[in-house]
């Protein structure tokens, strides 16, 4: 009897526990159980927490925080995202009209860099540093000849103004060192500005930066005063910047009360921009030149001169990016760009395209499918077709469509000139031409002289021996015939910009083969667009 009792009283323990420990359990889950409706943002910030609280080893904090937040923007638009101290520094730096540095310009053919410009004024003019200096090394950093990547040897020449900097450079047979005192240095937008003819004005312009509207009315005035009637301006590979800043340029040419865009968002309510009037190129016959890369802020200016058919557009569809990006401030030096509205032009075209998957490949979806080479092949949206203000139709669905389109040239492709472009042939070249004549080069300041200069030094013989003996790649007679035509304005224009007259130079002797600036010079906005005012 005894021994069934204790068989009982055995059983009931085990059933006592088991109630005990499911009560615990219960208990436990009643415990830990979160309070957080489903597609509630506070998930996220609990679920944080909790990780900082009662995860079982040691975590990088900032590192988990910050991959919860670029994960979760990834599943917005392609335009919202979250930058770091370092990335937001550097964004916003590229876009500040200067930065702290050592004020130099320099270019990297293969695997040195080679000074293009010495910022007149700024700490690396003042110790010597000269155009066409190599740099081997920044402080105790060897960066030649070791494949050195471009953005860490920016990173490396720039610092906090006031700080020192060693930057070694070889110049002809010598190896000199100099001490550089970094300060403040000016980033200019406007690449180039100069007359075409006597009638015609060029301004590049390479963002939209803090200093865009200073820098464009001045270099637009000093055409002006050479007898500017008409203006080119290249907005290809502009890919955008500040939006006031398009919109004290659309001023510029717009008569008071012309729409310039408007934007709108789920929580933004309609919101519309209005020429002032007071600008001063109202009667500047204007083209603008655009391509795949002209994005934002420039395809802003390219929308409203089309719809109120100030301006002849001319090239190739625009990239199709119209967000509104707020950005969105930390006190540790991040910050996110969030995307609250988009951007529509005058007569209602939204500027963004559509998302995709491939979003992030669709310059090379245009390729694929025949838009780069031929108008036809542009996607165009039939439902989506609205008037400009004299009637014409254009068409959204994403980017700016031209008025007249110029495809990819694809002219150029022989063997020759692809092996040239695959070793920076051309780029190297113009370096050591410069070596070879720098006492000449460094004064010239005259395209008259430049041109003589040039015509005296037989590029056409000297390149094909430099091309030979440097890089092992011969060119066949008939081949150079084939490839001269383009490829000798290439390098006048790259040994050009080792004169005085820099930028200007370049791109002024690259005309010539520039087919979109050609099909510029050769229109006529004003008979093609048949202004209704």
């Amino acid at each position: 009897m005894k021994r069934i009792s204790s068989i009982w009283i055995a059983i009931l323990g085990i059933v006592v526990g088991a109630l005990i420990m499911l009560a615990y359990n219960a208990y436990s889950q009643k415990r830990n159980m979160l309070r957080v409706q489903y597609g509630d943002w506070r998930k996220l910030n609990l679920i944080l927490d909790q990780i900082d609280k009662n995860y079982v080893d040691t975590i990088n904090v900032g590192k988990v925080t910050d991959a919860a937040i670029t994960a979760a923007l990834a599943e917005l638009d392609p335009h919202s995202v979250y930058m770091p101290p370092v990335e937001l520094t550097e964004a916003e730096t590229d876009l500040a009209g200067n930065f702290d540095g050592i004020g130099i310009q320099f270019n990297v053919p293969n695997d040195t860099a080679i000074v293009l410009e010495v910022i007149p004024g700024g700490p690396s003019e003042k110790v010597g540093l000269q155009k066409g200096d190599r740099i081997l090394k920044v402080g105790d950093k060897d960066i030649a000849g070791v494949r050195f990547p471009q953005d860490s040897m920016v990173r490396r020449m720039k610092g906090p103004a006031g700080t020192k900097v060693t930057v070694t450079v070889g110049r002809g047979n010598e190896t000199i060192p100099f001490e550089i005192t970094r300060g403040k240095i000016p980033m200019h937008c406007v690449d180039a500005s100069f007359m075409i003819n006597d009638t015609t004005g060029y301004i590049k312009l390479s963002k939209f930066s803090r200093t865009t509207f200073t820098e464009f009315s001045q270099a637009s005035a000093t055409l002006l005063g050479e007898g500017m009637k008409k203006l080119i301006f290249d907005l290809r590979d502009n890919t955008g910047g500040y939006f006031d800043q398009a919109l004290l340029l659309c001023d510029m040419f717009l008569k008071k009360g012309d729409e310039i865009v408007y934007m709108q968002g789920l929580h933004r309510k309609k919101d519309d921009y209005k020429a002032d009037g007071k600008g001063l190129l109202q009667d500047i016959a204007l083209t603008v030149l655009i391509n795949e890369s002209t994005a934002s802020s420039s395809e802003i200016f390219a929308g409203a001169m089309q719809d109120n058919d100030r301006g002849l557009i001319i090239g190739r569809r625009s990239f199709g990016k119209g967000l509104v990006q707020e950005p969105v401030y930390f006190n540790d030096g991040s910050g996110v760009r969030l995307t609250v509205a988009r951007f529509y032009t005058p007569s209602g075209r939204c500027i963004q395209k559509p998302y995709s998957e491939d979003y992030q490949y669709d310059i090379y979806k245009r390729y694929a499918d025949g838009e780069m080479y031929d108008a036809d092949s542009i996607k165009v949206d039939s439902t989506a077709a609205y008037k400009t203000v004299a009637g014409r139709t254009v068409y959204g669905g994403g980017g700016i469509i031209p008025d007249v389109f110029v495809p990819v040239d694809t002219t150029r492709a022989t063997k020759f000139f692809i092996a040239c472009n695959k070793k920076a042939t051309q780029m190297r070249f113009a370096s050591a031409m410069f070596d070879r004549y720098k006492d000449r080069l460094s004064v010239i300041d005259d395209y008259n002289e430049l041109n003589k200069f040039l015509d005296s030094v037989n590029l056409s013989v000297a390149f094909r021996e430099y091309a030979s003996s440097k890089d092992g790649i011969v060119c066949t007679q008939k081949e150079w015939e084939e490839t001269s035509e383009y490829l000798l304005p290439q390098l006048r224009a790259l040994v050009g910009r080792y004169s005085k007259l820099g930028e200007n130079a370049f791109y002024k002797m690259y005309l010539n083969v520039d087919v979109t600036l050609k099909k510029a010079i050769e229109s006529d906005s004003r008979n093609l667009l048949h202004p209704a005012r």
